[in-house]
């Protein structure tokens, strides 16, 4: 749920206007509202489960987002729509980084590849069919249907989460304020100039100022953490480590390139193939359903080789589909040349995706799992929008939506910026230190005797 509603809304803002009104700048908040309040505040999701319990706050951030979700398809204006998507990001900011510390607490060390794989997969895959899925619900049923799905989904999970879930807190229970202050008004600076930086022009003054304080407030978070903060909320000698400073290195790059890509193609196959946004996204299903089928196989793969070497090859396929697409776009090949390039993209996708999690997770130690996870997704989050900002830019300034030939003219550029980024991404991955990601990490300290919760979380997995 909370990776779909990343890009779920795109495809329904016509339908929105129409039944809401509002300018463009409103129907573009009403994607923005979601990742700015998701990116910001994912590390104080984080802190907040080390502090008062991981299952717990899980717990409060779904009954958050399902909440949310009720509001913005009961929306009866544009304002009350973005506001609600609001509520939604915020939910999914406590909601999304501490699945993974759950999830290695739950399940046997000697499972954990093949399990991350899947929760990799169907994350991945969430947030590549947004378009589809979101065109879908609008053609056939209405706009609000896009989240009024996810409601009886939250009231399924939310007593199911309660059973089976077992209750863990981090050995640094006591928050960070002055560390959590910094490092969310500075990725809510960072985020906010990026997502405005196209519709509103680089030069715009709110867009300067919010990116030169959201980097003056993340300096200075980082020298709070290491100078000041005796129970820092991201210690810096996390990033001493050759493994976790590689892998989010990886999965910004690797969202930089992949989120742009699917942002422009999407438009590409409605804009010069004439498709509606369902046959759009039904004709990026060979790229985006990959994960479903390949994920849970790299992840296998993870448990017995590694997680670098899967990496490292998913980002090259990546960055290889990319510049294929953008190869083929640009001689106007038809769209039975591009289902292999699709096919490699997918592919690549799904082997990056199976093995992150497990990679991120053993690059540290089990009390600090949950603060890992939320750095890592803060990195995609951010990495997602830079990739929109970056791309768009690019394809405005050598083309445009005017015709046919420059739509073209600007993609191909565009795909290029965001090939290399993946490629970058490889490189970054190959750091990771050789068949690291198979370490046997222990669940993260619990309330319970680690005798006692380790079987019982296992029968419950």
């Amino acid at each position: 749920m909370a990776g779909l509603d990343n890009l779920v809304v795109t495809t329904a803002l016509p339908a929105i206007r129409a039944d809401l009104g509002g300018a463009l700048a409103d129907l573009e908040w009403t994607v923005s509202a979601y990742t700015l309040t998701f990116a910001v505040l994912l590390m104080l999701g984080a802190a907040l489960g080390d502090r008062f319990g991981r299952r717990r706050m899980f717990l409060a951030g779904l009954t958050v987002f399902t909440l949310g979700s009720a509001a913005a398809a009961l929306a009866p204006n544009i304002g009350s729509l973005i506001a609600a998507r609001a509520v939604q990001g915020a939910g999914a900011a406590v909601m999304m980084p501490l699945t993974l510390t759950l999830l290695t607490a739950a399940v046997p060390a000697a499972r954990r590849g093949m399990a991350f794989g899947i929760w990799s997969g169907v994350g991945g895959l969430a947030v590549a069919t947004g378009p589809l899925i979101g065109g879908s619900l609008t053609e056939h049923f209405s706009w609000q249907w896009i989240f009024w799905v996810n409601v009886p989904v939250g009231l399924v999970l939310l007593p199911l989460a309660a059973r089976g879930l077992a209750e863990s807190r981090g050995e640094n229970p006591r928050l960070d304020v002055p560390g959590t202050v910094l490092v969310s008004g500075g990725l809510f600076g960072l985020v906010l100039g990026l997502v405005r930086g196209n519709p509103d022009g680089w030069t715009d003054p709110l867009v300067l100022g919010s990116l030169t304080a959201g980097a003056l407030l993340l300096l200075a978070f980082v020298v709070h953490e290491v100078r000041w903060a005796k129970r820092p909320m991201l210690p810096m000698r996390l990033f001493r480590g050759r493994a976790f400073s590689a892998v989010n290195s990886a999965s910004l790059l690797m969202y930089l390139g992949m989120f742009g890509s699917i942002f422009l193609i999407s438009q590409y196959f409605q804009g010069i193939g004439g498709y509606s946004p369902q046959q759009a996204g039904i004709r990026m299903l060979p790229w985006t359903a990959m994960p479903l089928l390949v994920a849970p196989l790299a992840g296998l793969l993870t448990d017995r080789i590694g997680g670098r070497p899967l990496v490292v090859a998913g980002l090259v396929l990546q960055a290889l589909g990319l510049l294929g697409f953008a190869l083929l776009a640009d001689h106007s090949a038809g769209y039975g040349q591009q289902v292999p390039v699709l096919v490699v993209c997918g592919i690549g996708m799904s082997l990056y995706f199976a093995p992150t999690a497990n990679l991120v997770m053993a690059s540290v130690g089990p009390g600090e799992q949950g603060i890992a996870s939320g750095a890592n997704n803060a990195m995609r989050e951010v990495g997602g929008a830079l990739g929109v900002a970056v791309l768009s830019a690019v394809f405005s300034a050598r083309g445009g939506y005017g015709s046919a030939a420059a739509f073209t003219d600007g993609l191909v550029p565009a795909l290029l910026v965001g090939a290399a980024a993946v490629a970058a991404g490889a490189l970054a991955a190959a750091l990771v230190p050789r068949r690291h990601g198979m370490r046997t990490t222990t669940p993260a300290t619990t309330t319970a005797p680690a005798e006692q919760q380790i079987p019982a979380a296992a029968g419950r997995a």
